[in-house]
Formats: structure tokens, C-alpha cells, sequence
């Protein structure tokens, strides 16, 4: 039976990434963008691991919770900017979510075990956080790696390969064993950069 404070907290998540002003189109439906991020983190959390707990799905639920309050460009253009930016980020979602799970009715315990796992804190220790991280490059691979293709013409098979390295060094055995099995649908243009990174 499920909690009834898991549903309010969900709604209040949906409530909040819905204000996003940033639309994106999904089967011919304009949707706020993280509000179809969050249903995507989701509906992926339920194929990959169907056993997560509630903290987990929280977690997914508020991955990027309000994430255009912080915009990129508020940060410097560079690699040590780009790693404020996420730092940045992961407080303000863990902070952002722990407001809205009080107002649900969770206890302190379960807040703060939820902004552990957002905060991606002890990520090699704790495997709720390697769950979020494994759900997150799963939908990245699945959702939106074919639009960051497409936005970046200038990068050659060299930086391809690299960018494809990084997020497969992110994810678990579990999570690789997952792709191999042919459970997420890879961009074509990708397929055989994937399936090179796969082997080695």
C-alpha cells in the first residue's frame, strides 16, 4: 500500500517543476521540461529497478527539481565553472526537495536520506545514490543524447568517444547489463559508438 505522504510529495514536486517556462515536445504534447524529465526519471526508475524503495523514487521524482532557477550561464564557461554549476545544483535540489517532503509529512530521517541520494554524496558507498546515478545516464542515453548530438556538430570521433566513455564509467554493472540487454532504446546515430565503449 502506498504511503499516502509519497503521493502528496509527488504531486508537490509535479506542482513545482511545472512552472518551468522552458517547454519541450513529447508525442505531439508541449510539456514543461522538467516536469516531463522528472516522468521520464521515473517510468525509468519502475523498468530498471522496480524494487526501489520510496526514497529512491522521491530521488528520481526530483532529480532536477526547478533546475532552470540555476541557469548554466551564471557560471563560468569553463570546466572548474561547469563543476561550481552541478555543486550548485545538487544543493538547491536537495534543499528544494527537503522543503517540499517536510510539508508532505516525512520525518527527518527519510529527508534527509532522500537529499543524500540527490546530493549524489557518498555516490561509490551508498547504492540509492548509484540507483539515482544509473536512472539519470539510463534517461540521458534513452531521452536526450540524440538532441546533444545534434547540438554539437563540431565534435569529432575522438570527443565522442570520450563524452560516451564518461557516462558508461557512471554507471553500474547493472546498469551496463541493462543496455546490453537491449532494455533502452539507443539514438542510431550512437548505436555503434555505444556498442564500441561497450566492448572494451
Amino acid at each position: 500500500m502506498t504511503d499516502k505522504r509519497f503521493n502528496i510529495a509527488i504531486a508537490l514536486i509535479d506542482v513545482v517543476n511545472s512552472e518551468d517556462p522552458n517547454m519541450e515536445t513529447s508525442d505531439d504534447k508541449n510539456w514543461p521540461k522538467e516536469l516531463l524529465y522528472a516522468q521520464r526519471m521515473s517510468q525509468m526508475l519502475k523498468r530498471y529497478a522496480p524494487e526501489a524503495g520510496d526514497a529512491v523514487r522521491l530521488a528520481a521524482r526530483a532529480q532536477h527539481i526547478q533546475r532552470w532557477k540555476i541557469p548554466r550561464n551564471d557560471f563560468p564557461l569553463n570546466r572548474k565553472g561547469y563543476h561550481q554549476w552541478r555543486a550548485a545544483l545538487n544543493m538547491f535540489h536537495a534543499d528544494t526537495v527537503g522543503n517540499l517532503l517536510e510539508e508532505a509529512g516525512y520525518d527527518q530521517d527519510m529527508i534527509t536520506r532522500v537529499k543524500q541520494i540527490i546530493s549524489k554524496r557518498s555516490l561509490k558507498t551508498n547504492p540509492e545514490s548509484q540507483l539515482l546515478e544509473d536512472v539519470a545516464g539510463l534517461v540521458f542515453l534513452e531521452h536526450y543524447l540524440a538532441d546533444f548530438v545534434a547540438r554539437h556538430p563540431e565534435y569529432d570521433e575522438v570527443k565522442w568517444n570520450d563524452i560516451i566513455r564518461r557516462i558508461w564509467n557512471k554507471l553500474s554493472e547493472r546498469a551496463h547489463r541493462f543496455v546490453q540487454a537491449g532494455k533502452i532504446k539507443l539514438p542510431e546515430l550512437m548505436s555503434g559508438r555505444i556498442g564500441n565503449v561497450m566492448r572494451e
